[in-house]
């Protein structure tokens, strides 16, 4: 996701503006020590403005970012898209008055700008988002950082090989976050060494102490464990700061962790290493600057990489989808393995994450014939997602595949992918009931509802290996998040090689002037629809029926059009009712002064082990239980209403 440059964000300076306003070079310690000051005022001072924040967790920092920025970071800020620029990430996003403070004195806003920290319509939030352009991912959902580093730096080390490097503040209190320990172990084991984790430990958490205090060793034996170098220092020194990170970027055989001990709200007495201080402003901010020594002016002249460019990813040649002949059986997870390999093939910005289920979402096509492009990650769906994010920050286009149901585990990592604004593409198979005897813990019933929830989403559920293929290359094509649903099992192809499939859009299946309902599946249903509407054609009940295979955005003026035409409508899904397939055709319904009589059938009670036609009937979402919903539907509008007491 190419970033736009610099001052293209609201109330941002010119590239111009900035370039003038970097005067020297921070290279003398006394110099690093007061620009750390500087930060600490410039935190509170924000903070203050704002009326709300965490500036005592931006000065437990701030000598750690000022001897970065001045010393080791290599960023153009005139161009944010350089492909050689460092990143930083700061993983504990709520020190965002300490980052912001670090960009005005690195020149790239002013102090008019930041004293507008989390004002309406200022890109300073209270968390850093990618409205600005210097920031490259969302955070202040803790533990999240870093494992979005890992992926940043895994496109580094194995798909860019270029020489920057990733930076990720993280606090001490979001240590205790498995997503944390899951990127240490894959870092760790990736020997990711273009990647520095710096860590904040300050003892202090939003209630009180930490789990481990200021017990560094504790926090150097657990990383170290997973196969990081650790560097311990004073987190106030700025010549052993100084000196760590200069080791962390000459080591070149895996990642490291400069564990620094320091003081939550330092430099001010009345909050220095004290409780009940933490994301307020400070109580009297005027005493506070004077105690840190008042303000400052001093700039930053970071260094720019020294390799690298801007330049756009070369675009991909025609897609060469695989095809299915009409009337054959293909389970839609198998149309997506060879259509995301295809895709690879024309585009070499394509890349598969995998939860170690290759073998079952059916990406083991893709890693047999683009080995070099496909990241198996374990049963670490966390980290997973969050690489994906970082891969897509240096504009690779990633698919990640596990099961459906297992993408619950990283449901905050998708939500603040949407927050983001990143461009990951998700493929969730063995969904529903239908999958058989496995049993309930292994069926996504509720993914649907979960990726509908996520903002701007795309939701996809085809009924053939057709829809499948081609949905999969659409994905690519598309912003944000998208979700596609694939099955387990063999289903009728319904589709000529030639259909197109628009996000967005739906098929209709059976059509007449006479058909009294309109039945609407997704995936699995639709074949169970299918089989019930022909049955009843023969008993002289016409049924039209819907493939809504895009669940979001669904495809409202064919529902509309069809509700109108029959007055009546079936939604059957195998999910549970609430927040899915059902629940998006009720929607388009929400605005409408003319509501059509209505029925849902959806899994509504706990499965168990059986047979994929078992499952079906036992939920109630089989073709008999479409018929009898038909049967029903009709019935009682025949039926005189009972009389009211």
């Amino acid at each position: 996701m190419p970033a736009p440059s610099a001052g293209s964000g609201p109330g941002l300076p010119s590239a111009a503006r900035c370039h003038t306003r970097r005067t020297n070079t921070m290279t003398d310690r006394q110099q690093l020590k007061e620009l750390g000051q500087q930060l600490r005022v410039d935190a509170v001072r924000a903070a203050d403005a704002a009326g709300s924040g965490h500036p005592t967790s931006s000065m437990s920092a701030a000598d750690l970012m000022a001897v970065l920025a001045s010393e080791h970071l290599q960023y153009d800020f005139d161009s944010p898209e350089h492909s050689g620029n460092d990143h930083l990430i700061f993983s504990k996003g709520h020190a965002s008055p300490l980052l912001y403070s670090l960009y005005k004195a690195c020149g790239v806003i002013s102090d008019d700008e930041l004293l507008r920290y989390r004002r309406l319509g200022s890109p300073l939030e209270g968390h850093p988002t990618p409205r600005l352009p210097w920031v490259d991912v969302a955070t202040g959902s803790l533990g999240q950082g870093l494992p979005v580093g890992a992926g940043v730096a895994l496109a580094g080390a194995e798909l860019d090989r270029l020489p920057y490097r990733v930076w990720v503040l993280c606090g001490d209190s979001e240590l205790a976050e498995g997503s944390v320990w899951e990127a240490m172990e894959y870092a760790g084991q990736s020997g990711l060494a273009n990647l520095t984790a710096i860590l904040d430990v300050n003892r202090l958490g939003q209630r009180g102490p930490t789990r481990h205090g200021w017990d560094l060793d504790a926090y150097r034996r657990r990383v170290e464990a997973f196969g990081w170098h650790t560097i311990e220092v004073d987190g106030h020194d700025v010549a052993e700061i100084d000196s760590a990170y200069r080791r962390a970027r000459e080591t070149a055989d895996g990642p490291t962790a400069i564990i620094a001990r320091t003081v939550k709200g330092a430099g001010v007495g009345e909050v220095a290493d004290q409780e009940g201080a933490h994301g307020k402003p400070l109580a009297d901010a005027g005493r506070a600057v004077a105690e840190l020594g008042g303000r400052r002016d001093l700039r930053i002249e970071v260094a720019r990489p020294e390799s690298g460019g801007v330049y756009q990813r070369p675009g991909g040649s025609r897609v060469d989808l695989p095809t299915f002949a009409v009337g054959d059986k293909a389970a839609t997870r198998d149309a997506f393995g060879r259509a995301v390999s295809a895709v690879g093939a024309a585009r070499p910005d394509t890349v598969v994450l995998d939860g170690e289920v290759a073998d079952s979402t059916r990406a083991k096509f893709f890693a047999e014939q683009h080995p070099d492009r496909f990241f198996e990650f374990y049963i670490a769906e966390q980290q997973m997602i969050a690489a994906a994010v970082g891969l897509q920050v240096r504009g690779w286009t990633p698919y990640a595949a596990t099961f459906a149901a297992f993408l619950t585990r990283a449901y905050d990592f998708i939500r603040m992918a949407a927050v983001s604004r990143a461009d990951i593409n998700l493929v969730g198979s063995h969904a529903g009931v239908a999958i058989g005897e496995d049993g309930p813990s292994q069926m996504g019933l509720e993914d649907m509802a979960a990726l509908r929830a996520v903002h701007n989403s795309v939701v996809l559920h085809p009924a053939d290996a057709n829809c499948a293929a081609r949905l999969t290359a659409g994905m690519a094509e598309h912003d944000g998040v998208s979700y596609l649903r694939t099955m387990r099992g063999a289903t009728p192809v319904l589709y000529g090689p030639d259909e197109g499939f628009e996000i967005g859009g739906s098929k209709v299946l059976r059509s007449s002037t006479d058909d009294r309902v309109t039945v609407v599946g997704a995936g699995v249903t639709v074949h169970e629809a299918l089989a019930a509407a022909d049955r009843l054609a023969e008993e002289g009940i016409g049924v039209r029926v819907v493939d809504a295979y895009s669940v979001k955005p669904v495809d409202a003026p064919t529902l509309r059009a069809a509700a109108a035409e029959t007055g009546r409508v079936i939604t059957v899904e195998d999910h549970w009712p609430e927040g899915g397939l059902g629940d998006a055709v009720l929607d388009v319904f929400a605005d409408t002064r003319s509501m059509p009589r209505t029925m849902k059938l959806a899994v509504t009670g706990m499965p168990a082990s059986a047979t994929p036609a078992e499952q079906l009937r036992e939920a109630g979402i089989d073709s008999g239980a479409v018929e009898a919903a038909v049967r029903g539907i009709l019935r009682q509008e025949r039926e005189p209403a009972a009389a009211g007491g």
